[in-house]
């Protein structure tokens, strides 16, 4: 297997076009025709994390955080990112960063952090715009079933819960081919009245290219007359955050030991107690004080994130309870979610989780 074939196995997770447009996502060390010899999980690639991968023969390590997050203007090994760069150059081996793709992925880090927590009834706290399109094309009757059933088989059509969706209007198409034509109907230079059927269907952006490629393998017609749009609507499958509810409501003491256990943390940072029982959850791994605002309109008794500043607390305003339990803590189960999904698409070589506590904070 190559590694272009592994990246390919990673989008079906989260595909790298749902990365923020700030991030630096995708392979961003090596050749993606390389063959794959192990693959090692880690959430960021230190020295010590590349040592590992040399030790397990391992040739592409697959990184949460990015290594280069911005450009490099020269790679001399004077900091800890050149240095990474270097050694994995040497010794032949790939990175590849995932970071915000799998933020805004429905079984990503944040459902990571909503299974730990046994959270139901989950939603995305902050739905991703821009993401959703739409596709109309036109027809003849007596193709419609095997071009409607294409495009259902390469991804369109899904709408939340529901599958092979789609509206359809009969209508009546006309064309006249030039010198250069070949018609499937009718004759060049003649003008042509057909009855066809409009056909619309929505799909996620990162299908695109795989449903036009069916629409032009099962349409009969030699120019396919289509249609591609993007909708403003936000996507409830994709975006940043999740809110969930407990099984049972928790006081607030209660829940913060819980939250402090479960996520395996030494410290957790609250904003003044509101005295509420905690029943709807609201979490985001990283950095996550941009969404205090979406997680009090969702209704949501706590929200459980990381990186929140002085002023970040006062935000609160006894409205519902923050709770900052830690950047590395709150992203800690992204390896064990990787290592889970490679192990059941892959069986040819090991998949590594790597045992380098990589948190660049200690606690006294």
């Amino acid at each position: 297997m190559k590694i272009k074939e592994v990246i390919s196995l990673l989008e079906e997770l989260a595909p790298l076009s749902y990365s923020e447009d700030f991030d630096n996502t995708g392979l961003l060390v090596g050749d993606q025709e390389e063959t794959v010899s192990g693959i090692l999980i880690t959430l960021d690639t230190l020295e010590s994390v590349v040592d590992e991968a040399i030790a397990n023969k391992c040739n592409l390590i697959v990184s949460f955080h990015p290594i280069i997050f911005s450009g490099l203007k020269k790679i001399t090994g004077k900091n800890y990112v050149e240095r990474v760069v270097i050694k994995a150059i040497q010794n032949n081996i790939a990175i590849f960063s995932m970071h915000t793709a799998l933020d805004n992925s429905w079984n990503g880090v944040n459902a990571m952090i909503c299974d730990k927590l046994k959270l139901e009834k989950r939603k995305i706290l902050i739905p991703k715009r821009n993401t959703i399109q739409k596709l109309f094309t036109y027809v003849p009757i007596e193709s419609v079933e095997k071009v409607r059933d294409a495009l259902f088989n390469a991804g369109a059509g899904n709408i939340g819960n529901y599958s092979n969706c789609s509206f359809n209007i009969d209508g009546t198409g006309s064309f006249r081919g030039n010198e250069n034509s070949n018609p499937v109907v009718g004759e060049r230079g003649e003008i042509r009245f057909e009855k066809e059927v409009q056909i619309g269907v929505t799909f996620q952006k990162h299908v695109q290219s795989q449903v036009l490629k069916a629409l032009f393998k099962s349409h009969p017609y030699e120019e396919v007359a289509y249609e591609v749009t993007t909708l403003e609507n936000t996507n409830q499958q994709i975006g940043m955050g999740m809110i969930g509810e407990l099984d049972t409501p928790m006081s607030e003491e209660d829940f913060l030991k819980y939250l402090k256990e479960t996520m395996n943390t030494k410290c957790v940072r609250h904003s003044k107690l509101t005295n509420k029982l905690i029943s709807k959850v609201g979490v985001l791994g990283g950095s996550g004080s941009f969404a205090i605002n979406e997680a009090k309109q969702a209704g949501a008794d706590v929200f459980v994130t990381a990186d929140l500043k002085y002023h970040d607390f006062f935000k609160a305003e006894n409205n519902l309870l923050l709770a900052d339990i830690g950047h590395y803590e709150s992203e800690q189960y992204t390896k064990e979610l990787l290592v889970s999904f490679l192990n059941k698409k892959i069986s040819t070589f090991a998949v590594v989780l790597s045992q380098i506590d990589t948190n660049p904070i200690t606690y006294f």
